[in-house]
């Protein structure tokens, strides 16, 4: 079927208005054009539209769902005991190079005003500015002069960053690590479509798209390769972090060598809800398998349920601090994620080159979440830790979770 048949088939007709009129402008981007109409699947996005507004109203699936607490382990509560014999499984794993660390960095900082990617964004730490990317690296050079070895680092990038990203690494020396003991993929993306179920141009006549998720993680790692390497490595964990959290722990012997002690093949680190409120997804049990389930999936008695001794009963954020068994990672990157639908503000290019500027959310972005991965699995290990040695998010251009919250985060922790 020629692209003509497939948008006129999938109700796409006015993509051959662009194609007519680059016809006589340009037959490079012309041709860019058809290659991307020809490779788009549009029994998924059809499929994905068609279900837009159930997936807008989650508190409504939620309802069909039987939610449960999910037991945690709380690190402050551990005794010495009990501690050092957690420690000495994880610092085994660790020591004997089992464990990878995989970075998701294939955000750009656009809501921080930021115009790159998200870990080359400088945030003003004392005693001197560093890089997000150099936090995380300095993290894993700690871990080096601990356990004595270079861990094997991967980073997921997307299709939008990946060039800027690794201009970026190699421009600053991947700030001191070993570049055999870096390895960058990336992660795929998806078509972004208009409140009437359009495929959208960008200024350069392209279809616009956007990264599909974070849950796409573990397809891209089977896809990319990611998956072999760490077998021929002999890894046999893996730990996942975002690169906007300023206190990540990507070396934590204790969430691992709990995971391994409890015979779990995925753990997390939860931190504590701040108010029954809060604005934060919380891990629990749905329909009998771990799960995260968001702020606004949460129905109001729920948010102040406690168990006896006055905890909440979904009190435990979600800090994007997992990890698994690397079975575990190759198990979940044969199973299809659902896609979650979010309405975000797109611009939009006009056949004859206008830009239509987004003052509001008009279209839908489609992602796959990375703990829909945690239904294939019985039950997780969940290690709660305390929120200022852990949690650091830059997300915000100003106020809550913005560079300036977690300047005074990190500052505080090491003490500068």
């Amino acid at each position: 079927m020629n692209y003509e048949e497939l948008l006129i088939q999938n109700k796409q007709e006015h993509l051959l208005d662009y194609i007519k009129y680059l016809d006589e402008k340009d037959q490079a981007k012309k041709e860019t054009l058809i290659k991307q109409i020809e490779n788009i699947n549009y029994e998924q996005m059809n499929k994905l539209y068609a279900t837009t507004l159930e997936m807008m109203n989650p508190e409504k699936a939620l309802e069909a769902a039987f939610v449960e607490h999910l037991p945690f382990t709380n690190r402050a509560k551990l005794t010495k005991a009990e501690y050092k014999k957690i420690f000495a499984v994880g610092k085994e794993i660790i020591t004997n190079n089992q464990l990878a660390i995989v970075t998701m960095a294939g955000g750009q900082g656009t809501r921080l005003g930021h115009n790159g990617p998200k870990g080359t964004f400088l945030l003003d730490v004392k005693p001197e500015p560093k890089y997000l990317f150099q936090i995380i690296v300095e993290d894993l050079l700690h871990a080096k002069e601990e356990y004595g070895v270079y861990l094997n680092w991967y980073i997921m990038t997307s299709n939008e960053n990946n060039k800027m990203t690794t201009d970026f690494l190699e421009e600053h020396n991947y700030f001191g690590y070993p570049t055999d003991h870096v390895k960058i993929f990336v992660q795929g993306d998806l078509p972004l479509l208009d409140e009437q179920g359009k495929l959208i141009v960008n200024k350069d006549y392209e279809i616009k798209v956007a990264s599909d998720g974070n849950g796409c993680i573990y397809k891209s790692m089977a896809d990319e390769g990611i998956i072999d390497d760490m077998k021929a490595k002999g890894i046999e964990w893996v730990f996942v972090g975002s690169v906007d959290n300023a206190l990540v722990k990507n070396v934590d012997p204790i969430l691992i060598g709990l995971t391994k002690i409890e015979g779990n093949e995925i753990g997390s680190k939860s931190i504590a809800k701040a108010y029954p409120q809060e604005r934060v997804g919380v891990f629990c049990k749905k329909n009998g398998h771990p799960a995260v389930i968001e702020y606004s999936e949460i129905p109001e008695e729920m948010t102040e349920e406690v168990d006896e001794d006055g905890e909440l009963l979904y009190g435990e954020a979600n800090i994007m601090n997992h990890v698994y068994t690397l079975n575990a990672i190759e198990k979940i990157s044969k199973e299809e994620l659902p896609y979650h639908s979010a309405h975000k503000k797109a611009d939009m290019t006009m056949v004859d080159g206008t830009v239509i500027k987004a003052t509001e959310p008009n279209a839908y972005k489609y992602e796959a979440f990375i703990f829909d991965g945690f239904k294939f699995f019985n039950n997780m290990t969940l290690v709660r830790g305390v929120r200022e040695n852990e949690f650091a998010p830059v997300k915000n251009a100003e106020g809550k979770d913005s560079p300036a919250t977690a300047v005074e985060l990190y500052n505080n922790y090491w003490k500068l």
